[in-house]
């Protein structure tokens, strides 16, 4: 078989991180010899142990003289676990293929580097787009300091998002609502606006038994739930409070009044900044979220917030659910843009479009984001 057939293996086990490795990247390694995989495993979580260690251990002396196939570059520092290049070259393995170079400063090329010193032969850029894009979130993390942001947002056919009232539940049906749920899973924040709160009172957590993902209990966990809350109008007393999990209230100066919890039900951070007037810096928002290990953020909340993340251009991925329904021109619009000139138009690329249940889920990257996307 071809290094991309195996390959392709060591990113299907990767892929089977996706909700669980944060803040560190999706990585599957698999070891092949004689034609014949011997050992295979896959990163679950941070402070366990790396991809390369199972597919080592479940090889064991099978590793020597063998091929290791990996998704992202050996790391070659100590952190919470030994160096997993260290580790291939003491089990004896003969090449190592790699499918891109880790962007983490850490790293960079030195994995590489020292297993080629070794006298290993290694071969990189193997399936590189799609390891890549299975870990875009950390790459753009270490390359820019600020983690990917998809946003989503659910609409009717004529382009409305609630009611004049603020009345939104349900538009979508619950396939697209499953989906939003493995959104949340794999994401390491989510973030909601105080207008949100105020109109919805949402928990914004992980609902696993809906999203029905195949996960264990032990490797569950929850994101990060922001609320931007620039004024101070959420209190004590919203649902997200009352659901456990760490929160982190952002806001433009140091809040009055702290927010009272339940003990055991989760730490509740502060942040704050000032962009102008009454605005949160929200681009400030995203680089400390970065400096928390961020890879992924899931931005969703009402037509202000999520035109402002837009204006700034701070979207990276737009996910958009339209339901087959009319809400009339009363109906509150999907975003709120101050544009008023043909020539100020945001133009986006299709990614992907298919239905969901009865739902249409259409997925956008902005034209500008394509040619430096950091690869």
């Amino acid at each position: 078989m071809t290094d991309e057939v195996w390959m392709a293996r060591a990113l299907q086990l990767a892929e089977k991180g996706l909700c669980t490795t944060s803040p560190n990247p999706r990585v599957g390694c698999v070891i092949v010899r004689d034609g014949e995989i011997v050992g295979e495993g896959w990163h679950q979580q941070a402070g366990g142990p790396h991809a390369e260690v199972h597919a080592l251990r479940m090889a064991g002396d099978k590793a020597r003289g063998a091929t290791a196939y990996v998704t992202l570059e050996p790391c070659s520092h100590h952190g919470r676990t030994p160096p997993c290049a260290e580790a291939l070259i003491a089990a004896g393995v003969k090449r190592v293929v790699g499918a891109v170079e880790d962007a983490n400063p850490q790293v960079a090329g030195q994995g590489f580097a020292l297993l080629r010193d070794a006298g290993i032969d290694v071969t990189s850029g193997c399936l590189r787009d799609q390891a890549w894009a299975l870990n875009e979130g950390f790459m753009l993390r270490m390359s820019r300091g600020r983690p990917l942001v998809r946003l989503k947002l659910a609409m009717s056919i004529d382009g409305r998002t609630a009611m004049a009232s603020g009345e939104s539940q349900w538009i979508t049906g619950p396939e697209a609502r499953r989906d939003v749920q493995r959104m949340r899973a794999r994401s390491c924040a989510v973030i909601t606006g105080a207008n949100s709160v105020m109109l919805d009172d949402p928990s914004m957590n992980v609902r696993f038994r809906e999203a029905d993902l195949d996960i264990p209990e032990t490797l569950q966990r929850q994101p990060l739930r922001v609320l931007i809350d620039g004024r101070e109008r959420i209190g004590s007393d919203a649902r997200l409070f009352h659901v456990s999990g760490d929160i982190l209230i952002a806001g433009r100066q140091p809040r009055i009044k702290p927010i009272e919890r339940t003990q055991n039900m989760g730490q509740t951070h502060y942040w704050h900044a000032s962009q102008s007037g009454d605005q949160v810096d929200l681009g400030g928002l995203l680089r400390h979220l970065g400096d928390r290990g961020c890879n992924e953020v899931l931005v969703e909340t009402g037509a202000n917030l999520a035109g402002a993340f837009i204006a700034a251009g701070l979207v990276d991925e737009l996910v958009i659910f339209c339901a087959p329904t009319l809400l009339g021109s009363e109906a509150r619009p999907l975003l709120s843009l101050r544009l008023s000139q043909m020539n100020q138009q945001l133009r986006w690329h299709w990614q992907d479009v298919r239905m969901t249940g009865n739902d249409l889920r259409m997925t956008l990257r902005p034209v500008k984001a394509e040619a430096g996307k950091g690869r």
